[in-house]
């Protein structure tokens, strides 16, 4: 970022937010926004509770878990979309319109469904993350190059090599795919847990809610914020050491 010929870090942008933030909650401005220097110090109230540990690893579990159905189920749909004609023209509008959809609101269905504990939210993240993986997925497989495809065949490659083929040359598309869908799956938990609100971190924020702490509050938040964005952050450097494929596609 560069203002006035002068370049700056990137994190100059966030520093500049957590000032205003400090502000804000030092003049109450805004009584939802304690000091951010608050918010520091509940937080390491916060993640040394035992209620905490207990919450991240029900939190945890069940949003692995969900995101390692929706990833082997998204790509498994994208690549039927991407290589079956038909299979794409039945099924591409129906992921569109969940991708698009209010998915908070089919959570009370889910929890009829699943019963009000860790299956809804496993469930909540799966519904979250899966459709932006097949959809990437089936961009991906689309974009494979027909020239490596008459290759594979005039060598005589099973149908399991060309998928293994298309999958790798497809895995740039992929890895966004699951890159966006691990940001929408904490979205996913934390609007699962919630509407649960037994469980989890779901549980934390109704109990600092519901007793006006919103130094810890805000805490809980960061925490979440800095797991969904660590977890991208690897995602995305794995994108950019398979990116050679996407070449070899060109």
């Amino acid at each position: 970022m560069t203002v006035y010929g002068v370049k700056l870090p990137k994190m100059a942008a966030l520093l500049f937010w957590v000032v205003i933030w400090e502000i804000v909650g030092r003049f109450e401005l805004m009584l939802l926004f304690p000091p951010f220097t608050e918010v520091l110090a509940a937080l390491v109230e916060v993640v040394t509770t035992p209620s905490f540990a207990e919450a991240a690893r029900i939190t945890v579990y069940c949003y692995l878990t969900g995101l390692a159905i929706a990833a082997v189920s998204g790509i498994a749909l994208g690549m039927l979309m991407g290589l079956v004609p038909f299979a794409d023209r039945l099924l591409n509008m129906w992921v569109n319109i969940f991708l698009s959809a209010p998915l908070s609101a089919l959570v009370p269905v889910i929890m009829i469904l699943f019963g009000m504990g860790e299956p809804t939210v496993i469930v909540t993240v799966f519904m979250f993350a899966v459709w932006i993986i097949a959809l990437d997925t089936r961009a991906g497989v689309l974009h494979v190059a027909p020239s490596l495809m008459e290759m594979a065949e005039s060598f005589g490659a099973s149908r399991t090599q060309r998928l293994k083929m298309i999958l790798l040359s497809a895995l740039p598309e992929i890895l966004a795919g699951i890159r966006l869908g691990v940001v929408r799956g904490v979205k996913g938990v934390v609007i699962g847990q919630l509407l649960v609100s037994i469980i989890g971190v779901g549980a934390l924020f109704q109990l600092y809610s519901n007793n006006f702490l919103m130094a810890h509050f805000w805490a809980l938040i960061l925490i979440l914020f800095a797991f969904a964005l660590s977890l991208a952050e690897i995602i995305g450097r794995l994108e950019n050491r398979v990116e050679y494929y996407a070449g070899a596609r060109a």
